[in-house]
């Protein structure tokens, strides 16, 4: 079997690629492009860096190191029983005589993007120690191809409280039911349980807000509750959390609310007391008034839009007029698990962060590969930065020089058995948002969202964590 390509940066879609044609036959052959001309390499890094990159993954058997792109010379080298290209250079005209020498040669040719999964097996396969281990070495060695070291990291979060930001969004608060499983029912086939104790937890653009204030920033909310119990309790929790509130009060629709039945950590269902129409034009604009309100004295403003009607069309053009206006940055995160949305709505924020599902929903394209995506939504929403989170796989941070040249980081998920994944990307958001906003550089931050996630998927609830927490993880994943 043969794999192609220039395999710059190495992520989770470039690992799916390469399992799915190991997986075709006995041995697997890579054909590595080279640097190009010796004065003007287009990778950031180098074959012979590429090459050792790929060599310690240990898929392949043979990597071919190319002069420069001629494919059909490894087809000539090799004669390969199956070339397997990636679906995004299906169609190329350059590929058409290198595929006609593979076909004379009795060989045949597969487009595939690997495997698209959102689920987890890598705790059937190893231990959770064994795995532990295998991220932490992989977060190492992702700082190290940054030149990132734990002073750099440490001496970025000193900055932080040097910023200020505005988070737009829903407000959602979580309820969770601890509950003791009694058995199965005799009326019909369901699980019976008895509650036990209950906790509320603020989430969705409240819990962004929280997490920014306890790493250091200063922060208001602008959203929108009901005018209902639930809705005090947002008020009474972010007074005591020290966050400005720039809440609207609607009477037309409740606080939206989330309850929770938990069994011994085990989730078993949820139900949901929300409404998801958009805002009625006079709370539209008291939530516009408090926007333009605020925006002159911040640095920029985080949109956390869960699709329930808060974020609309008009609210969003106020927003990307404020930027142009102040000089703000925009950070986007738009979550459609269960509701209808799309990301690309986003026009020219710094940076967006989807989950995979998210991009390939917002791109309307289940098989492209992810990298060949990536770009897609990067050119199609004109953002400067790109977050691809990929669950238990960690995410991909994307970044744009000054040459306007894209560059991209993987990041492992450095928690094996998490807790509760429902407040993970809440998380990475805050540390980016945070860091970007202080002017800190984009793999910085994300290399400190990496150890954010961690640390969040391991309480159950939206818990806000601190900046000291988030020192000491460090300090035990990175070394000096």
């Amino acid at each position: 079997m043969l794999a192609y390509g220039h395999f710059t940066t190495i992520h989770p879609g470039h690992i799916r690629y390469l399992r799915h044609a190991k997986n075709l036959g006995e041995k697997l052959s890579i054909a590595l492009i080279g640097d190009g001309k010796p004065d003007q390499s287009p990778y950031l890094f180098s074959q012979s860096e590429r090459a050792d990159a790929l060599s310690l993954l240990g898929i392949a058997d043979t990597i071919v190191l190319l002069r420069g792109d001629e494919l059909i010379e490894a087809i000539q080298m090799l004669s390969p029983e199956v070339l397997v290209l990636g679906t995004e250079l299906q169609g190329l005209p350059s590929l058409d005589l290198p595929i006609a020498v593979l076909k004379d040669q009795g060989g045949s040719v597969q487009f595939h993007a690997g495997e698209v999964s959102y689920a987890s097996t890598h705790l059937l396969m190893n231990s959770e120690k064994d795995i532990r281990q295998q991220r932490r070495l992989q977060f190492v060695a992702a700082c190290h191809r940054q030149g990132l070291s734990r002073g750099h990291l440490l001496a970025s979060m000193q900055a932080w409280n040097k910023a200020h930001l505005i988070v737009l969004g829903d407000t959602i608060v979580d309820q969770y039911v601890a509950c003791e499983a009694i058995g199965m029912s005799a009326e019909a086939p369901v699980v019976v349980v008895r509650e036990l104790a209950k906790r509320n937890f603020i989430g969705a653009a409240a819990v962004v807000a929280s997490h920014i204030r306890a790493l250091g920033a200063q922060v208001s909310l602008v959203s929108v509750i009901g005018n209902d119990s639930t809705a005090n309790l947002v008020q009474q929790e972010l007074n005591a959390q020290g966050i400005s509130d720039a809440l609207t009060r609607d009477p037309s629709r409740p606080t939206t609310f989330k309850k929770r039945y938990v069994v011994e950590n085990q989730k078993l269902f949820r139900v949901s007391r929300l409404e998801q129409h958009n805002l009625d034009a006079p709370i539209e604009d008291k939530l516009i008034a408090r926007l333009e309100e605020l925006a002159p004295h911040v640095h920029g403003i985080v949109v956390s839009d869960f699709v329930y009607g808060v974020v609309t069309p008009r609210v969003l053009d106020v927003v990307q007029q404020l930027s142009q206006r102040y000089g703000l940055l925009l950070f986007g995160d738009l979550q459609c698990s269960s509701q209808v949305g799309s990301i690309s709505r986003f026009r020219d924020f710094s940076l967006l962060c989807p989950n995979e599902r998210e991009l390939r929903l917002a791109l309307q394209d289940k098989d492209t590969g992810l990298e060949r995506l990536s770009q897609q939504l990067i050119e199609e929403t004109n953002c400067e930065r790109l977050i691809v989170k990929l669950a238990s796989d960690g995410f991909i941070a994307y970044d744009r020089d000054d040459k306007d040249r894209i560059s991209s980081q993987a990041f492992p998920a450095l928690s094996v058995n998490p807790l509760d994944v429902t407040g993970a990307g809440d998380s990475v958001l805050s540390v980016l948002s945070t860091g970007l906003a202080s002017r800190q550089p984009m793999m910085q931050s994300a290399a400190l969202a990496c150890c954010m996630a961690a640390l969040a998927v391991e309480t159950m609830g939206n818990t806000p964590i601190g900046a000291d927490e988030l020192r000491n993880y460090l300090n035990e994943v990175l070394p000096l």
